[in-house]
């Protein structure tokens, strides 16, 4: 596995030990339909939060939540309405962008709440 990709994990699982301490339940990780893949699903009382996971690992110019295209937006719309009908669920969808930014042998990591809307 490439350094790249271990680094994917990695920041995966930073974002999840947050937000079991921010007291969510992770309900599912690397859910897959069709051609989307949503890397968290995590729950909270009634939110269902649908969570993608950016991690860099130097200072780009670009904001790391910029990087969601519109069309990875729709991929991650259409596998969260599959997830919550498949599984029959009466919560309030949130999309989320935890953003983890690694520098030397630190993290910093930002939790960005209803960071896109429906399109």
């Amino acid at each position: 596995m490439g350094k790249h990709n271990e680094f994917g994990k990695e920041g995966e699982q930073i974002a999840v030990d947050y937000l079991l301490k921010q007291g969510y339940k992770i309900t599912y990780r690397n859910y897959r339909y069709l051609k989307a893949e949503i890397d968290i699903i995590a729950q909270k009382e009634k939110i269902l939060a649908i969570v993608e996971v950016r991690s860099r690992s130097s200072n780009f110019i670009e904001n790391i939540a910029d990087t969601i295209t519109p069309k990875k937006i729709k991929l991650l719309v259409m596998a969260a309405d599959h997830y919550v009908t498949e599984a029959n669920l009466d919560v309030e969808v949130r999309f989320d962008i935890i953003t983890i930014l690694k520098n030397k042998q630190s993290f910093e990591m930002e939790h960005l709440e209803n960071a896109f809307f429906h399109f």
